[in-house]
């Protein structure tokens, strides 16, 4: 039987690791060639696709695409790790705040922001995962970095005692830290604010109700229904431009020969990767124009 191929979406339940999840799917499919595109907090739930087989050439390719997330954000705590999982670290006795500069705050944070990456994350600092420092007690100087906020939109804001809830809806760009948004949308309405709730609804263009659970997964390996779920590694990268090129240079192509422009169909523009296939409509793999003009295999897909 032939090795799997795909991207498969998988829907993280709390409690496991993205790696916990891919060691589950090892066990369950039988192989070793799995990645997954793009770490979710134990505690958070939703879309994580696993790339299977030759399709984790295409990882980085998905994780470079949008997200798009739900959280729930309450006013009036603040901790050490930013969530719920961590020690409260500060508190007030209530929060004095109206629907409408919910609103506008949230609304402020469209566009390019800056942020600084949480103690309690996987950036290295000098060779250190943040988190590693965190328990041991240290904190260290991070640099902010730039993320883009595409939309943002409250979905519901629940009154818990002298505390608000407040859920929104938020689609951004990769490298966007959820719970550091939370703390400083509480900071931008004047009091701590702490994540409770965070599930990823869309990855990559995979949304929630594409995904199967761990235990769907086991139960479509049995029955041999597995690969009919799974997303094409061409289908899962169709931000990249779609070219064809002509039948006699296919071969060339497939052996990494450097091709002129005028092989290729429609006429390739900017420096960008892109999608290469034959007249037939088979994925070859991911070509880019180089400055000479020359268009060259950047990952070969078919055999030649």
């Amino acid at each position: 039987m032939s090795e799997l191929t795909g991207v498969l979406a998988v829907y993280k339940p709390a409690g496991f690791t993205s790696h916990d999840v891919v060691a589950k799917a090892r066990r369950i499919l039988g192989m070793k060639r799995i990645g997954h595109t793009g770490t979710l907090d134990p505690q958070v739930t939703g879309v994580l696709p696993l790339c299977l087989g030759r399709a984790t050439r295409v990882v980085e390719y998905i994780q470079e695409l949008p997200k798009e997330y739900v959280a729930t954000l309450r006013l009036g705590l603040a901790s050490d790790t930013e969530d719920l999982t961590g020690t409260i670290t500060e508190s007030v006795e209530e929060v004095q705040v109206t629907e409408a500069e919910v609103l506008a705050v949230l609304n402020s944070f469209k566009g390019v922001i800056s942020q600084v990456p949480p103690m309690y994350s996987a950036v290295k600092v000098d060779g250190k995962r943040l988190y590693e420092l965190a328990r041991e007690g240290k904190t260290v100087e991070r640099k902010s970095r730039e993320v883009e906020i595409y939309e943002i939109e409250m979905q519901d804001m629940v009154w818990s005692g002298n505390y608000p809830d407040i859920t929104f809806r938020v689609l951004c760009s990769k490298g966007t830290y959820i719970r550091t948004l939370c703390v400083d949308i509480g900071r931008a309405l004047g009091v701590p604010g702490v994540m409770v709730k965070l599930e990823r609804t869309m990855s990559a263009g995979i949304s929630a109700s594409h995904c199967l659970t761990l235990e769907q997964i086991a139960e479509h390996k049995e029955a041999g229904t597995l690969e009919e779920h799974l997303i094409a590694a061409d289908e899962a990268i169709s931000h990249l431009p779609k070219h064809t090129v002509a039948e006699e240079k296919k071969k060339a192509a497939l052996q990494g020969q450097r091709l002129s422009l005028r092989f290729v169909a429609p006429e390739v523009k900017g420096s960008g990767d892109f999608r290469l296939y034959d007249l037939q409509g088979e994925f070859l793999g991911i070509y880019a124009l180089e400055a000479t003009g020359a268009i060259a295999p950047v990952k070969v897909f078919a055999q030649a």
